[in-house]
């Protein structure tokens, strides 16, 4: 028996507004976004040109689709640049490549930029070395302003040698830092990397962890810091362009 207040009808399911039409595919195209990584503009000729391979091999022997996707993907991945977090503490510096510390010494600063108004005397120095397999892109190490970028050509020896530096074609970046600091980044040519990209010009007004450059299939980036600054890591040691703080900085202007 139903009392007069009850009710048969079935109890009322609550609305699920609907999806905006292309929702879930702008969902999708933004995950992809998040997990693949954004590639420097460098390497577009780079990857067009095996594209372009690849598919007039597919054409001429009607085969090779596969395999001709692996190999771009995988030109595509040399040229990688990544989100990083960059730490924002002040009298830092962080890593400007992506590689393994192979040197932490000290170095004398390029002439061509001694010559342009950078302080001379050597200075402590980083080298990281970055293999087929790192990101080839080069960051600033810290906040401040491009004062000068000199190019020097020179010769391709192994970028692990400590002769690197003073022997293989290079770019010289010099940054005065907002706390005063001068720093400069060298990107070092090697065997196989013989193209160096820096987007970089003086009077850029930069931020620790920018995108500025690139080295093609590898090779190794020089920091070369203050006097008097205390480096933070070891030969050997991973470093995360952008991320990892290679030393800290000496409190006044040198």
């Amino acid at each position: 028996m139903v009392r007069p207040d009850q009710s048969t009808a079935p109890a009322a399911t609550p609305s699920v507004p609907a999806a905006p039409p292309g929702g879930t595919v702008r969902h999708a195209l933004a995950l992809v976004r998040e997990t693949l990584p954004p590639l420097h503009p460098g390497g577009a000729p780079v990857i067009g040109a095996v594209a372009a391979a690849a598919l007039g091999l597919r054409a001429l022997r009607g085969r090779g689709t596969l395999g001709g996707l692996a190999v771009t993907a995988g030109v595509a991945a040399f040229f990688r640049s990544p989100h990083r977090t960059t730490p924002q503490r002040p009298g830092i510096a962080v890593a400007p490549a992506d590689g393994t510390v192979s040197l932490v010494d000290t170095a004398e600063p390029p002439e061509d930029l001694v010559a342009l108004g950078l302080p001379p005397g050597p200075r402590p120095r980083v080298s990281v070395f970055l293999s087929v397999y790192d990101v080839h892109v080069q960051r600033i190490p810290v906040d401040g302003q491009v004062q000068a970028v000199e190019h020097r050509p020179g010769g391709y020896l192994s970028a692990d040698l400590p002769a690197a530096s003073d022997t293989n074609a290079r770019t010289a970046t010099w940054v005065h830092g907002a706390d005063g600091h001068d720093l400069v980044v060298l990107q070092i040519a090697g065997l196989v990397a013989r193209r160096i990209v820096c987007d970089a010009v003086p009077g850029d007004e930069v931020r620790a962890g920018d995108v500025y450059g690139l080295i093609r299939f590898g090779s190794r980036v020089d920091l070369l810091l203050p006097p008097g600054s205390t480096t933070r890591v070891e030969p050997g040691q991973r470093a995360v362009g952008g991320e990892t703080v290679l030393a800290d900085l000496p409190a006044g202007p040198r």
